[in-house]
C-alpha cells in the first residue's frame, strides 16, 4: 500500500511538473509572437520558427476577440493545438513584388533647418566665459528650422544672421525630439575676433555610403541602409530637406576583425545622379528613381516576392552585396535566429555570414554593407543593418516587411 502511495505521488509530481513546463512554454512563445501580423489571403498561417504552434480562427465560444474590420480576422495560437498561447490579429494582404538591390550608392543630404552639434563658450569683451545657445536654452542635438522667421538652410545663413544681429535677441524656432519652441538667442561679441558669436556648432549635410535593399520597378521607389542615417556627433537620426543618390565605386575595403569594424570604401562618381532622396525613417532611406537610372537597375534585377515576418525562419539564405565596383554578387549566410515580436527596430533577426570568399576578403560584414538584401526559401526576407564588433561574421537584420511599410 505504502508503495503504491508512492508511485501515485511520484506521478501527480511528474505530471504537475509537466504541465508547469507547458505553460511555461506557451508563455515563452507569447512574448515572442507579435500583437499583429500580415499574412497572405490564401495561405496558411504559420510561424515558421515555431512549427509546434497551429493556430484556429477565433470564436465567441472559444476566446472573445478584442475586435475586427475589413481584411483582418483574429485567430489564436496553441502549443500542440492543445494550449493556448496567444491571440493575434492576422491582416490579409497579397505580399509586393520588389527588384533585389545590393548595389552601392552614395548618400548626399541636406538637412531640414541645422543640427547643433556642440556647445561652446564664448569669452565677451570684458573677459567673461559665456554660452549663449546654452543660455537660451538649445541642446546638442536640437534642430534650428529658423532664425527671426527665415527658414535655415546652410550654416554659412545662420553665421550670418548671427555676425549681423549687433547683439540682438534673435528668435529661433527649435525641434527637440519632435517638440517645436522657440527660444530667445542674444550673440555675444567675442573679444578675440570682434564678431558676434553664438556658442554652438552646427551641421547642415550629412554624406556617406550605403547599399541599396531593393526597388519598385514599375513606380521607382527604393529603399537602402536598413536603419536611419543619424549624426555621428548626437546620434539624433537626420531630417532630410533634400537629398541625392549618387553612383559609388567601391575601391578600397578595410578588413573587419573581432573588436575592428571593417568599412567599404568608395569615390561618389562626379557630375552623376540616379534618383533623389527624400525620407529618413528608422527603417532606413528613401528616394526615387531617375527613369534613366530605372531602367538600367531593372534590365538584369531578379524580382522576388516578399516574406512576411513569420515566414522567415532559422536556416540558411543569401545577401546580394557589393564589395568592389559597382556589380553586386550573390553571398550564402545562415539566419541565426528570428525575433518575431520586435517592432520599430531593425534589430529582427541575427544574420552570420557563410561564404569563405566574402569572409576572406572582408571578414564578414563591413560597414557600408547596411541594407544588403536578404533572400532566403526564393523571398525577399530582409536586409543587413549591422555587424558585431566582437564577431565581424555576424550581424542583425531588418524584416523586409518592416521597410516596406514606410515604402512608396
Amino acid at each position: 500500500m505504502l508503495f503504491k502511495r508512492k508511485i501515485i505521488k511520484t506521478a501527480a509530481a511528474l505530471l504537475s511538473a509537466a504541465f508547469i513546463g507547458l505553460f511555461g512554454t506557451a508563455g515563452y512563445y507569447s512574448a515572442q509572437l507579435p500583437d499583429v501580423i500580415t499574412a497572405d489571403a490564401d495561405s496558411e498561417i504559420k510561424i515558421a520558427g515555431f512549427p509546434e504552434l497551429s493556430c484556429v480562427s477565433c470564436t465567441d465560444d472559444v476566446i472573445p476577440a478584442a475586435g475586427s474590420c475589413a481584411g483582418t480576422e483574429q485567430v489564436t495560437f496553441s502549443l500542440f493545438g492543445v494550449i493556448p498561447v496567444k491571440n493575434v490579429e492576422v491582416n490579409k494582404a497579397e505580399a509586393p513584388v520588389f527588384a533585389a538591390g545590393g548595389r552601392p550608392f552614395g548618400i548626399k543630404l541636406l538637412m531640414e533647418g541645422v543640427m547643433v552639434t556642440g556647445l561652446g563658450d564664448v569669452e565677451d569683451e570684458k573677459g567673461t566665459l559665456i554660452c549663449p545657445a546654452g543660455e537660451a536654452g538649445i541642446s546638442k542635438g536640437d534642430i534650428i528650422r529658423s532664425a527671426d522667421g527665415n527658414a535655415l538652410t546652410s550654416n554659412d545663413q545662420l553665421q550670418e544672421i548671427i555676425a549681423s544681429s549687433e547683439g540682438k535677441d534673435i528668435e529661433l524656432s527649435v525641434d527637440r525630439d519632435g517638440s517645436i519652441f522657440s527660444v530667445s538667442l542674444q550673440p555675444v561679441r567675442s573679444r578675440r575676433s570682434g564678431t558676434w558669436k553664438g556658442g554652438m556648432w552646427v551641421r547642415d549635410s550629412i554624406a556617406g555610403i550605403g547599399t541599396m535593399t531593393f526597388f519598385d520597378k514599375n513606380s521607382g521607389s527604393f529603399v537602402g541602409l536598413g536603419h536611419p542615417i543619424c549624426d555621428s556627433d548626437t546620434g539624433g537620426i537626420v531630417p532630410v530637406h533634400s537629398g541625392e543618390a549618387v553612383p559609388v565605386d567601391i575601391t578600397e575595403v578595410r578588413r573587419g576583425a573581432r573588436g575592428i569594424p571593417g568599412e567599404l570604401r568608395g569615390k561618389f562618381l562626379a557630375e552623376s545622379s540616379f534618383g533623389v532622396l527624400d525620407r529618413n525613417r528608422t527603417s532606413g532611406i528613401y528616394g526615387r528613381l531617375s527613369e534613366n537610372a530605372l531602367a538600367e537597375f531593372s534590365e538584369g534585377s531578379e524580382e522576388f516576392k516578399m516574406a512576411y515576418r513569420q515566414e522567415v525562419t532559422v536556416g540558411p539564405a543569401e545577401i546580394y552585396t557589393t564589395i568592389a565596383g559597382e556589380t553586386p554578387e550573390k553571398y550564402s549566410a545562415e539566419i541565426v535566429s528570428v525575433d518575431y515580436g520586435s517592432v520599430g527596430t531593425s534589430k529582427n533577426m541575427v544574420i552570420r555570414i557563410t561564404d569563405e570568399r566574402l569572409i576572406k576578403a572582408v571578414g564578414g560584414i563591413v560597414q557600408g554593407m547596411s541594407g544588403s538584401p536578404i533572400i532566403q526559401n526564393g523571398k525577399l526576407v530582409g536586409a543587413l543593418t549591422h555587424v558585431f564588433v566582437a564577431d565581424p561574421a555576424q550581424g542583425y537584420g531588418i524584416f523586409a516587411e518592416t521597410m516596406a511599410q514606410d515604402f512608396g
